[in-house]
């Protein structure tokens, strides 16, 4: 009986401390998983093992909140605090990575003064992608949107917007004149802002893609590595020669 409770106490111990000693963060695709790839060997080196599991993004959030991953890396800071209202969440920012830039995609015209009356315009419609879309569509003089009463006050154009699921916008954009669309969902969708995109957000978006965390986990060791890896010259040059503005650095 006591070897039996030996054993158990020991391979309780050992579970503990890979635990403490493996890093499992849920991403999607491009370029959160890319990036994290990148991470990898940085944290090997200072003996933390970094899983990484690509995830729907609509369950990310939800994944770490049950603890079933101990960060996620696939959103940026006013979604996070949005979801964090919705669902009364406690989930904080662990560290600010890159910025994808929202771009005017289409493979129907060349130009944005070819746009004609009527033309169908799709959009992210989550509350927070939906109105920087709207941001956009205004500073690329196309609409007049008062973001503060979340109202379109000129349409000149009467341009017909719809709103779709932020992953199905690339898969969608046959079907429209014009998408927005975020940097992570158009790569994956075989979009190229240099080929396909019209017009681009500035870059000096407040939209930082960040990893988060519980707040429960802030200082931790392993996190703190993590925070420390995703900051390296490492990191900033993958994404320079990778995405070459696509995707920018945000540190």
């Amino acid at each position: 009986m006591k070897s039996i409770i030996k054993t158990s106490i020991l391979s309780l111990i050992l579970s503990l401390n890979l635990s403490a000693k493996t890093i499992h963060v849920g991403a999607v695709p491009v370029p959160h998983a890319e990036i994290l790839e990148v991470v990898k060997p940085l944290l090997k080196e200072k003996g933390y093992t970094l899983q990484i599991t690509e995830m729907d993004d609509k369950i990310l959030n939800q994944a770490l909140n049950s603890g079933d991953i101990d960060a996620n890396f696939y959103q940026h800071k006013p979604y996070l605090d949005e979801f964090n209202k919705e669902h009364k969440t406690d989930l904080v920012e662990l560290v600010g990575v890159h910025i994808e830039p929202m771009t005017i995609y289409s493979k129907k015209i060349k130009n944005l003064k070819e746009l004609k009356n009527g033309s169908k315009v799709s959009i992210p419609n989550d509350p927070i992608n939906e109105k920087r879309a709207l941001i956009l569509l205004d500073k690329a003089g196309l609409i007049k949107f008062d973001a503060k009463n979340f109202i379109i006050t000129k349409n000149d154009k009467n341009l017909k917007i719809i709103t779709l699921l932020a992953a199905t916008l690339p898969r969608s954009i046959d079907d429209v004149d014009i998408s927005i669309i975020s940097t992570s969902y158009a790569l994956a969708g075989g979009l190229d802002p240099k080929i396909h995109g019209l017009f681009v957000e500035d870059k000096d978006s407040p939209y930082i893609n960040i990893v988060a965390i519980k707040r429960g986990n802030l200082g931790g060791e392993k996190f703190e590595a993590l925070k420390k890896a995703l900051n390296s010259d490492k990191v900033r040059d993958f994404i320079e020669k990778t995405y070459k503005n696509s995707v920018i650095p945000a540190f």
